[in-house]
């Protein structure tokens, strides 16, 4: 059973979409804040590495304080499934891709999950492609692509590796959102979430135990460590048992539809930072993202409306 969130005056529906609003707030800053760090002081895989071992120790913690859950062992297997798919291969892969091909690449390649999610969830949970759904998807990934200059999108020989890592980073992570959709309803998101980064780390280990080693941490200042601890409590810990327990109350489209509010957070944030200026350009884009995402939202009427 998936416990709530303690915000008793909150509908559910309503704590689902501040859930994933927060998600979309951590994930808009992290992408330019992990620059500072990686890969000047930290490996991209030693960096993962780190990720998922503090997710591991800080899912277990709280599990063994407020959820002492147990699973069956039948779900074992799937777990480690969903691990592969939901904290192993997708950062593994993103980072690497990313590494190879260009930011605009990697930015503009992950706005295809939600439509995987979409597609994915139509054949495996035969949920109906209603036209409100996917003209809310495919409207806020327009409004996205276009708010992160996706028409400077390019295809090098020498990046296309890159490109491709990032393409099934984003079917890696389409896939994980609907197949651990059934998980979370069965059980906490934190045990779900515990789990879940106990077996990604057994498949991380030795992709980044080399690089974790190797880190010279005299190097890291202050700005560096407040970094770090707002990537492994922030992004690492908070995003994941916040996509948890919006897993357990929405649709895996819904919940992946909100990866298209990362752009809005990020321009926003540049905006402040005088990286970047406002426009009525971008001003659209932004209100066609959040119009994209409100239409995924609607639940159909009983007569199919």
């Amino acid at each position: 059973m998936v416990t709530g969130l303690t915000l008793p005056f909150l509908s559910t529906n309503l704590k689902v979409h501040l859930s994933l609003l927060v998600v979309s707030l951590i994930y808009g800053a992290t992408f330019s804040m992990a620059k500072v760090i990686m890969p000047s002081l930290i490996a991209p895989y030693g960096f993962i590495l780190l990720r998922i071992l503090s997710g591991c120790l800080l899912f277990f913690m709280v599990h063994s304080l407020f959820v002492r859950e147990k699973v069956e062992k039948k779900d074992l297997f799937p777990l480690a499934v969903s691990a592969l798919f939901g904290v192993a291969a997708n950062m593994l892969m993103f980072f690497k891709g990313l590494s190879i091909t260009t930011p605009i690449n990697g930015a503009v390649l992950m706005l295809v999950t939600p439509v995987f999610v979409l597609i994915l969830s139509s054949v495996i949970y035969k949920e109906s492609m209603h036209w409100r759904k996917s003209l809310g998807v495919f409207l806020a990934g327009g409004g996205a692509l276009f708010l992160i200059g996706g028409w400077k999108l390019s295809f090098d020989a020498d990046k296309v590796i890159g490109d491709v890592l990032v393409m099934l980073n984003a079917l890696s992570y389409a896939i994980y959102l609907v197949y651990v959709k059934r998980l979370m309803k069965k059980y906490n998101p934190i045990t779900v979430s515990k789990w879940n980064f106990i077996f990604g780390l057994l498949i991380v280990f030795p992709f980044g135990c080399q690089e974790l080693y190797a880190v010279d941490w005299s190097m890291f200042g202050p700005a560096a460590w407040g970094i770090v601890a707002f990537i492994l409590l922030g992004t690492t810990f908070l995003t994941y048992l916040l996509n948890a327990y919006a897993l357990g109350h929405a649709s895996a489209t819904l919940v992946g539809s909100y990866i298209y509010l990362q752009p809005v957070v990020a321009a926003i944030l540049a905006i402040m930072l005088k990286q970047d200026s406002l426009n009525y350009l971008k001003v659209i884009y932004i209100l066609t993202i959040f119009a994209g995402v409100y239409l995924v939202s609607l639940k159909k009427s009983r007569n199919g409306n």
